[in-house]
């Protein structure tokens, strides 16, 4: 494939992964009765069952070379990616507010990136520049808008919130690097195939939340609240867990890690989008600036890894 076309293929793929994925920021909303771990072990509880149906019929080629390093491999990045990751996450919104688990995981982008630019042959820190300045730009506009609507309120756990919004900055970044090299060390394994066994490791995992989460939760809901609760996980797992992982494999096969970075600003501008909608508003003038700045920053990320005409 030519590089222009892989570039193009692969920019496609980052921004439906990121569409799907801002769906998830509206479970929480429709869920309001259901505690972010439950959502997180019911969500992952049917990724996993969904997974394991769709292996069935590819086991046995699967099974012919996969040994114990990739096994240890699939539970590191399921841990790191998906069951800590959002668990921190939902903490540090609990303990330290929207605003400032808003304002740090927000850098995932420029961290990811920074990260990429380490790698053998990476574009330079001063080429990528101009698009880290604008990303950060827009993720500033973002926080301030976010910590302008708190009112100055302080919560009693602030900084054990960002302490864990911090580890699931971490958590993330370490995922995408780290998924990013898996996918080029196993040439002769789908993208697809991939994610699936990543997704029959991560159910396994959230039985481990089952009893917790229904321990850690006293209240008492009846069968409508169940199968709400049950079609909510079961959405977010098909489309963001299944078809959005699935799409972030293929571009992360298609694109240097320095520009997979920048292709998460489309989960947050996505996720603005949908929350625009829910809230039944236009956005603000300060949200205008974060989207502009989102957007040109991507692009000018674009242009510098386009391959020059011949």
């Amino acid at each position: 494939m030519e590089d222009r076309a892989r570039l193009g293929l692969g920019i496609g793929f980052g921004i439906a992964a990121g569409a799907l994925w801002g769906l998830v920021f509206l479970a929480p909303e429709l869920a309001r009765d259901f505690t972010a771990l439950q959502l997180a072990a019911g969500r992952y509880l049917v990724y996993g069952l969904i997974s394991a149906g769709l292996l069935v019929p590819r086991w046995r080629p699967l099974h012919a070379w996969l040994e114990g390093s990739h096994w240890r491999g699939l539970v590191g990045l399921s841990l790191l990616g998906n069951i800590l990751y959002y668990v921190l996450l939902a903490s540090a919104v609990q303990w330290g507010g929207v605003a400032m688990t808003s304002l740090v995981i927000g850098f995932l982008p420029v961290v990811v990136t920074l990260v990429g630019s380490r790698a053998a042959g990476a574009i330079s820190l001063r080429r990528l520049a101009p698009s880290l300045w604008l990303s950060a730009m827009a993720i500033a506009c973002i926080a301030w808008q976010a910590m302008a609507g708190t009112q100055g309120q302080t919560h009693p756990h602030r900084l054990l919130g960002l302490l864990c919004a911090i580890g699931a900055l971490a958590a993330w970044t370490a995922y995408a690097v780290v998924n990013a090299r898996w996918l080029a060390r196993l040439d002769h394994v789908s993208a697809h195939d991939w994610n699936l066994l990543t997704g029959v490791v991560t159910g396994a995992l959230a039985l481990l939340l089952v009893p917790v989460a229904l321990l850690a939760d006293a209240t008492t809901h009846d069968t409508s609240a169940w199968l709400r609760f049950l079609a909510i996980s079961t959405g977010i797992a098909v489309f963001a867990s299944i078809l959005g992982n699935g799409l972030w494999n293929r571009m992360s096969r298609l694109l240097p890690l320095t520009l997979v970075g920048q292709m998460i600003l489309f989960e947050t501008l996505f996720a603005l989008l949908y929350g625009f909608l829910w809230e039944r508003r236009l956005p603000t003038a300060i949200e205008c600036l974060a989207v502009v700045a989102l957007v040109t920053g991507v692009l000018l990320c674009v242009r510098v890894h386009r391959p020059h005409a011949a």
